[in-house]
C-alpha cells in the first residue's frame, strides 16, 4: 500500500477513534455493571446508585431513566425461559449458571475500557496532533449528550 494511503488510513482511524472513545468507555463500563444487574435492587443489594441507573437506560434503552412499567403496573409479568439439553429434559433457568460467561463479559469489558483510554492517550501524546485530538474528543463527548436530549 502507498505511503499516502496509509496514511489516509491511519487519518481516518484516529478521528473514529477519538470521536468513538467517550461512547465506547461508557458502554463498555455499564454493560460490565448490568452483567452483574448492578442497575436493579436485586443484584446491587438494596437500591442502586442514581448514576448506574442512568448508565443502564442510556445503554439498554437509548433514553434517560424513567418509571419503570413494572412499577406502575402496566407490564406483564415474565416468565424465564428453560434450556433444553440434549436429554430433552427441561432445567429451570434458575439452575444454568451464568457467572463464567459474566467473568469473560467483565474482563472483557475492562480490556475494551483499558483499550480505548491507552488509545486517548497515544492519540494526545502526539504533540502535532494534539489541538485536534481534544477538539473530536470533546465532539465526541458533546454530540451523544445532545443526542440524549432530543
Amino acid at each position: 500500500m502507498k505511503a499516502q494511503t496509509m496514511r489516509r488510513v491511519r487519518q481516518y482511524h484516529f478521528y473514529l477513534g477519538m470521536f468513538f472513545a467517550p461512547a465506547i468507555l461508557l458502554f463498555a463500563l455499564s454493560g460490565a455493571l448490568q452483567t452483574f444487574r448492578l442497575q436493579e435492587a436485586k443484584g446491587y443489594g438494596g437500591t442502586p446508585p442514581g448514576w448506574i441507573v442512568w448508565m443502564a437506560s442510556v445503554h439498554k434503552d437509548q433514553s434517560l431513566p424513567r418509571e419503570k412499567q413494572e412499577m406502575r403496573g402496566l407490564a406483564k409479568p415474565s416468565t424465564a425461559p428453560a434450556k433444553r439439553p440434549r436429554d430433552g429434559k427441561d432445567i429451570p433457568f434458575e439452575q444454568i449458571s451464568p457467572l463464567p460467561l459474566k467473568i469473560f463479559v467483565t474482563l472483557m469489558s475492562v480490556g475494551l475500557l483499558v483499550s480505548a483510554v491507552l488509545g486517548i492517550f497515544i492519540a494526545l501524546s502526539n504533540r502535532t496532533m494534539r489541538r485536534t485530538s481534544v477538539i473530536v474528543l470533546v465532539a465526541g463527548v458533546a454530540l451523544p449528550l445532545l443526542l440524549l436530549m432530543v
